[in-house]
């Protein structure tokens, strides 16, 4: 060919690794980067399948760095893709380390890591993934009575001990129910000293519900922890904005 761009070098990555030659589809992937060509996702996401067919965690290691220099980590096709490889490369360690970093995670996401450890034999640490899941789907779905049960079952059927992570989940599931005494309570009745996630949780409900009585409060108790902690008096001051807003619907009604 005369010339070549992004799309021909894609046909030509994808097609060696589909033909199960993830050798050349590395090196034509080299070779798109001194052509000058800017990789998108799915060149990076057939060279990381690439990487996985050949089970070569050192290459996935550096296409990994790669990505991050090129800002496509936050991207979650990339981000799952990144997951699945590093299980497949069997490097449970790395694979954690790509999901905890992601902003958020789907069911492929959540299917990888929850795998991946049932293939390293970790058990336990599956199920409690497998929990932590349910928990997060029922907060962001506001599903109450659902989080309850699964956290419940967490502790009564399947023997695992709450962490704190457990706790921040919960917390953020009853805060964005509205259920924010409740959500404080729970903080309250963790079982070592709260972290400041579970506290940030709390705050972010309290701006959502317009409730700057239990905002102040909490913000003290971050404050208290980290005394530079700018995101505490962004949501303080969001939550004093949507009050006074929701003041002066009132009053022209």
């Amino acid at each position: 060919m005369p010339s070549s761009n992004v799309v021909t070098w894609i046909a030509m990555i994808l097609g060696h690794v589909k033909c199960g030659q993830g050798q050349r589809a590395l090196e034509l992937f080299r070779e798109t980067q001194q052509e000058g060509v800017w990789p998108d996702s799915v060149i990076l996401v057939g060279v990381l399948n690439a990487c996985a067919s050949m089970v070569a965690l050192e290459e996935a290691r550096c296409v990994h760095q790669q990505i991050i220099g090129c800002g496509w980590d936050s991207d979650v096709f990339v981000a799952n893709s990144l997951v699945d490889m590093y299980t497949k490369c069997e490097s449970i360690e790395d694979a954690c380390r790509a999901f905890n970093k992601m902003l958020s995670q789907d069911v492929v996401t959540w299917n990888a890591i929850i795998l991946g450890h049932v293939k390293c034999g970790q058990g336990q640490k599956a199920l409690e993934l497998f929990q932590q899941m349910q928990q997060e789907a029922c907060s962001h779905a506001g599903l109450v009575d659902e989080g309850m049960h699964c956290y419940a079952s967490m502790v009564t059927v399947y023997m695992i001990s709450a962490k704190l992570e457990d706790y921040t989940c919960m917390v953020d599931l009853l805060g964005r129910a509205g259920h924010l005494q409740e959500a404080e309570n729970m903080v309250m009745a963790m079982p070592c000293k709260p972290q400041v996630a579970a506290w940030m949780a709390l705050l972010s409900a309290c701006r959502i519900h317009g409730n700057v009585e239990m905002a102040e409060h909490v913000t003290r108790r971050i404050l208290e922890m980290e005394p530079d902690n700018a995101a505490s008096y962004v949501l303080l001051a969001t939550g004093i904005f949507v009050r006074m807003l929701n003041v002066k619907e009132k009053k022209k009604v």
